[in-house]
């Protein structure tokens, strides 16, 4: 069983690692600071910073330069302000620089105990329906389907990913999507959606209980998500 102070690493910690490893992706990891950059993905996803502890005086000049860095790329991104992040104040002097406030849950469970939902299959994502898959997502998060096949692709055939994907259908037709990024400790549950026309109908319930249940029989006790507004 794992202790508290275990748990709060796995939700708060080890999903700044759930990116998927593109060929531009930039991973800059330092003490007290962990940021991605990826250009390709302009349109949101893998350009981040994940944790800050800066000094009061080091602070704005930071800012400021992350800022200028990512515009120049065209890209959107966020700047996670989690515990732990310093100074005290991060967050105010974010949107002192224009940055909007978008509160997020860390959330945390048993990987055990969750029924799969009847009408609704859920199936683990291979070569022949990642098309499908992409497809489903990008429609559901009104994304790009060009920009997201290749991560998708890397994500489900590289040796050294971490990701599974997950494909829902209801009377056949795929309806929802999802993924897994599996950790030693726990899998965190990401990019889960339900196309609009078929909510409602149990496809979230069934992709999360699916990612669970494989969890649970690999022995992998923990999930763990980050909900967001957007």
């Amino acid at each position: 069983m794992l202790t508290e102070e275990q748990i709060r690493e796995e939700v708060l910690v080890s999903p700044r690692r759930a990116f998927i490893q593109t060929p531009d992706l930039r991973v800059i990891e330092r003490p007290g600071w962990t940021q991605i950059i990826t250009p390709s993905f302009t349109r949101g996803g893998n350009n981040d910073i994940s944790h800050a502890e800066l000094s009061d005086d080091e602070a704005d000049a930071v800012i400021d330069a992350v800022i200028a860095e990512y515009q120049a790329l065209g890209v959107k991104w966020r700047w996670s302000v989690g515990p732990g992040s310093k100074p005290a104040d991060l967050g105010e002097r974010l949107v002192r620089r224009g940055l909007a406030v978008h509160h997020v849950a860390a959330l945390a469970r048993a990987t055990d105990g969750m029924a799969s939902v009847p009408g609704v299959e859920v199936e683990r994502v291979d070569a022949s329906t990642l098309p499908e898959f992409t497809s489903v997502i990008a429609r559901g998060w009104s994304a790009d389907p060009e920009q997201l096949a290749p991560a998708h692709a890397i994500a489900l055939s590289s040796p050294t990913s971490r990701h599974r994907l997950y494909l829902a259908r209801i009377d056949g037709v795929g309806v929802g999507a999802a993924a897994a990024v599996w950790f030693d400790r726990s899998i965190y549950l990401q990019s889960g959606v339900v196309l609009a026309s078929h909510q409602r109908r149990g496809a979230y319930r069934a992709l999360v209980a699916a990612r669970l249940s494989d969890a649970a029989a690999a022995g992998v006790t923990l999930a763990t998500s980050h909900a967001r507004p957007e």
